[in-house]
């Protein structure tokens, strides 16, 4: 009897729908399907598996506890109990295939894993008076379904569905084996396709083609028509990193100079010279890849043909043979005196800030970013402003003992008073910065104004330097509520979770706005760091950001002690990366393409030109491209990128990136070659620009039928012989449904009344100056196993980064082990899970304690030992988080214990959380939907909706 049939028992019509789909599914595979004449699909992961129907009866009692070491190498904890699933080892994880399983096997709704016995306290548990979470217990499960009472002896429990969780796709294998693929041999950019994931670690060799790390397309076979494009609904696109950092065993990009005359374009299209130009008529004259015109070639430029028509000078000019090249600028691209970059430094020193220990956090973090680690980009000057309801200056001359503050109170009409020494060399000044730094929270310790003037500070920065052009960090810790760009409290609770809450989404005026217009006029960059304890209009104040190509950061409720490390790594991070500035970015393609849409922090005045005020090398702008017409089959497809920018020293620079995709007529082709991270990381650039002006609910709707209608088209096209009951996944995108699910889970993008608008903004401009390794990151976390690390690893200090990372867990809280300790990381913050029936010796080893309670989970980070196991674990969170070695963070849960753990199963996307489904039942919905799309033509019934 299904559990809806017994009497007093009913489940919610989509519980009752997952759990007859879940039966439907039983035989459900992720095989290979018949090829289809034409077609070549890929050959995918597993082959279709059937497993039988038992019934489940009461177990024995499980074994007492072991004295024997378990897979971490330390002895259990004393009195601690290993579940006794059946099927699974110690800890709750599954036996090795082919090992003997003692006792019936047991499957829960939805097909997840038992999990392991929660503690007492654990938010897992059941509250007090509620049956127990133990495997065969009431109660609800993993996925929302209800769970039965154990059955008694020779009572009858009701069939389960029979999914493995193990067996649907996981990152985690598809990223080891990408890895193993390319960690033997350096990847060729002449291959044009197969290109390594973002999460990868591999060396790339420029043979005519952009490294990946600058340019990633969402397929790499270009299909010749429109209709063949729809047909699949896959996305055409791009995601653009044009100064991305590159490997330090990969060749720099070569910078040419061609003197007065400018770098050789095309006199139609402007496409910059580049391997994919063929020349002609003894090489007198060259064809323009894009636009197929036939150009002179000047006289000076000329060189003789070999015998296949090429330049027998190509592999000498780094133009015609490399993928990525850098041309110094005319004074054709000089509109203004190119000038080194100026770093001002705004911080807010209002009550509020002084006491969450902002102003001092903040003056150590600059003090840092200045000086430790790499230092800031090569000429790079330096300003500092503090402001409350008046503005301040300081004069940094080198030749002062110490800076001079200038007091501005008028800021309705406010004003640089400094004419020499606002912005100075960090080195000549050093003495004078640094002084000025450490007296600060000294200085403004007793202050007790309450307003913070943002704009004033906006409009001083722009005067101080418009001839010069800079970036703008500003600490900004509450609503602006004075002076110019003043703005009021408008958050309003009844919105939340309505069509309306939009109406938050928008600026509250268009002072921010127009000034952050105005900003990039001048080639001045702003980032915004929030230290928000109540609502401060996210919306209105990330314009200056996301105008100008800066970035948002978020640390609600800062605390010093907690929040320190992370501001100051992300600052750090921040100042200290590869800076241009005055961008001007173009995108070109061959005949037949356009570009439709541009996503990320940018402005455009007009349909072409993406104007970047600043723009660093994690800066990532997104393309969707469109048809004019058909391609040619017959020739690749060609993209170039220029950006026209401004170095950190003032050089003036144009670099260019060139694509040749092959193109194809098969669909089976496109799917082949798609890329997964790509496309995801495009999809939720535009389901984020889609958000701002359609209801949350809309924008979720859309995301699940593009998932279903890209998966049923290969069913259709590449499938169509596989039987029904099979869910066929391509093998380039059988990650689709869970980064899908991820991004619905995302606080940006999810139902409920509990995300705060300002974190949900906050989330929102995440997603939207995110690159493809970034997003993978906020998609799905990376969990290391500490409890398992092999003792034959090295942890000697000069060896400590060559540690290899171990194969990572799946994102579920029933593949922990109460037994052991793992290591979350998610978009460079760490989380340190520590199981409650973790061993003595590990704790030990680990924390340097003998029981979980005397872990000091308040210190925000790990203790210093001298054990070999520490000094792994440091190193791993180094790997794990490598722009923030030297501040690296870590929150320390205790199972069962913390209330932060529940933030820590938040992130755990394969289970039941954020108010979605589990991965599985998502999985299970989608295939349903398939079902439906591809079944003949019928009566129309209604479309499952996941709001």
């Amino acid at each position: 009897m299904h559990p809806s049939q017994q009497p007093g028992l009913s489940a919610p019509p989509i519980q009752q729908n997952m759990a007859v789909l879940s039966q439907q599914m039983g035989g459900m595979s992720i095989g290979q399907p018949p090829l289809q004449s034409g077609v070549h699909s890929p050959p995918l992961a597993s082959q279709s598996q059937t497993h039988r129907t038992r019934r489940v009866y009461p177990t024995a009692d499980p074994a007492g506890p072991s004295s024997q070491p378990g897979a971490s190498g330390y002895p259990s904890a004393p009195n601690a109990q290993t579940p006794g699933y059946p099927g699974m080892q110690a800890g709750g994880y599954p036996a090795p295939a082919g090992a003997p399983i003692s006792g019936p096997q047991t499957f829960v709704p939805g097909g997840q894993v038992p999990a392991p016995i929660p503690s007492a306290g654990s938010p897992y548990a059941r509250s007090p008076g509620g049956a127990s979470m133990a495997a065969g217990a009431g109660g609800v499960s993993a996925t929302g379904m209800p769970r039965q009472p154990m059955a008694q002896a020779g009572q009858y429990e009701p069939q389960k569905p029979r999914i493995d969780p193990n067996h649907m796709p996981s990152p985690n294998a598809v990223h080891a084996h990408d890895q193993e693929t390319h960690a033997s041999q350096p990847y060729s950019t002449a291959l044009k396709t197969n290109v390594p994931l973002a999460c990868t670690k591999f060396t790339a060799i420029d043979e005519g083609n952009s490294n990946p790390r600058s340019v990633r397309l969402t397929m790499y076979n270009i299909p010749h028509t429109e209709e063949l494009l729809k047909a699949s609904h896959l996305p055409l696109g791009m995601v653009v990193q044009p100064l991305a950092d590159l490997d330090p065993a990969e060749e720099p990009v070569k910078l040419i100079d061609f003197g007065e005359e400018g770098p050789i374009r095309c006199l139609r299209c402007k496409t910059y010279i580049n391997p994919h130009m063929s020349f002609i008529n003894g090489g007198k004259n060259f064809v323009c890849n894009m636009c197929s015109h036939e150009n002179p070639v000047a006289d000076d430029y000329f060189c003789n043909l070999d015998m296949v028509g090429r330049r027998l000078d190509r592999e000498v000019r780094p133009e015609l043979s490399k993928g990525t090249v850098e041309f110094v600028a005319t004074k054709d691209f000089i509109t203004r005196e190119p000038a080194p970059t100026s770093f001002v430094f705004a911080i807010d020193v209002t009550w509020g800030a002084v006491q969450s220990g902002l102003v001092a956090q903040a003056a150590a973090a600059i003090k840092d970013a200045i000086y430790g680690g790499m230092g800031l980009p090569p000429g790079t000057k330096v300003g500092i402003i503090t402001f409350d309801r008046s503005a301040h200056f300081y004069s940094l001359l080198p030749s002062l003992e110490q800076a001079q503050m200038m007091v501005v109170p008028d800021i309705q009409d406010v004003f640089v008073p400094i004419n020499d020494g606002f912005v100075v060399d960090p080195y000549e000044s050093q003495s004078v910065i640094e002084g000025l730094l450490d007296a600060m929270p000294s200085m403004f310790a007793k202050n007790r104004t309450a307003e913070p003037v943002l704009g004033a500070v906006v409009q001083a920065t722009h005067d101080a330097l418009r001839s010069r052009g800079g970036k703008l960090f500003v600490f900004q810790s509450a609503l602006p509520t004075f002076g110019p760009g003043s703005l009021k409290q408008r958050d309003d609770p009844k919105l939340h979770n309505t069509d309306k809450e939009r109406t938050l989404f928008e600026p509250q005026d268009s002072f921010y706005h127009d000034w952050a217009v105005k900003l990039v006029e001048e080639g001045i960059c702003c980032s915004v760091y929030m230290f928000p304890s109540t609502y401060m209009d996210a919306a209105t104040l990330s314009q200056l950001s996301t105008v100008t190509g800066g970035e948002l950061h978020m640390y609600p409720r800062f605390d010093g002690s907690r929040d320190g490390k992370r501001f100051a790594a992300d600052l750090r991070a921040d100042a200290q990366r590869t800076y241009g500035g005055s961008g001007v970015l173009r995108i070109r393609t061959s005949d037949g393409l356009r570009v439709e849409e541009h996503y990320g922090n940018m402005y455009m005045r007009n349909h072409v030109d993406v104007e970047l005020a600043g723009i660093t090398s994690d800066s990532a702008i997104g393309a969707v491209f469109q048809y004019d017409g058909k391609l040619d089959e017959k020739q690749d497809v060609y993209f170039q990128i220029a950006l026209l920018y401004t170095t950190s020293d003032g050089q003036r620079r144009i670099r260019v990136h060139n694509l040749a995709i092959p193109c194809t007529t098969l669909i089976g082709n496109m799917f082949r070659h798609s890329e997964v991270d790509t496309s995801m990381n495009l999809i939720s650039k535009m389901a984020i620009a889609e958000a701002y002006t359609a209801p949350l609910k809309g924008v979720r709707e859309k995301l699940i039928d593009r998932c279903v209608q890209i998966l049923t088209a290969y069913r259709r096209n590449c499938a169509s012989g596989s039987s029904p009951g099979q869910l066929i996944l391509p093998e380039q995108y059988k990650l689709s449904p869970l980064y899908t699910l991820a991004l619905l889970k995302s606080p940006a993008i999810r139902g409920g009344a509990d995300v705060p608008v300002d974190q949900r903004i906050y989330h929102m401009c995440l997603l939207r100056q995110y690159s493809v390794r970034q997003s993978m990151d906020y998609f799905y976390p990376r969990i290391v196993p500490l409890h398992t690390l092999p003792d034959s690893e090295t942890s000697a200090d000069d060896q400590v980064d060559a540690i290899e990372l171990p194969a990572f867990v799946r994102a579920s809280y029933t593949m922990l082990d109460p037994a052991g300790a793992y290591l979350l990381s998610s978009c460079g913050e760490l989380t340190l899970w520590v199981g409650r029936q973790a061993p003595s010796a590990f704790l030990q080893e680990a924390f340097g304690v003998s029981s979980i309670d005397q872990i000091d989970v308040s210190t925000m980070s790990l203790p210093g030992l001298d054990t070999k196991l520490n000094r792994k674990i440091h190193a791993l969170a180094k790997q794990l988080v490598p722009t923030r070695a030297d501040f690296v963070s870590t929150h320390i849960v205790r199972q069962g214990m913390d209330q932060a753990e529940s933030m820590f199963a938040s992130k755990l996307v394969e289970d039941r959380n954020n108010d979605n489904m589990t991965y599985v039942d998502f999985v299970c919905a989608v295939h349903r939907q398939i079902q439906v799309e591809v079944r003949p033509k019928g009566p129309v019934e209604p479309k499952w909706s996941y709001n």
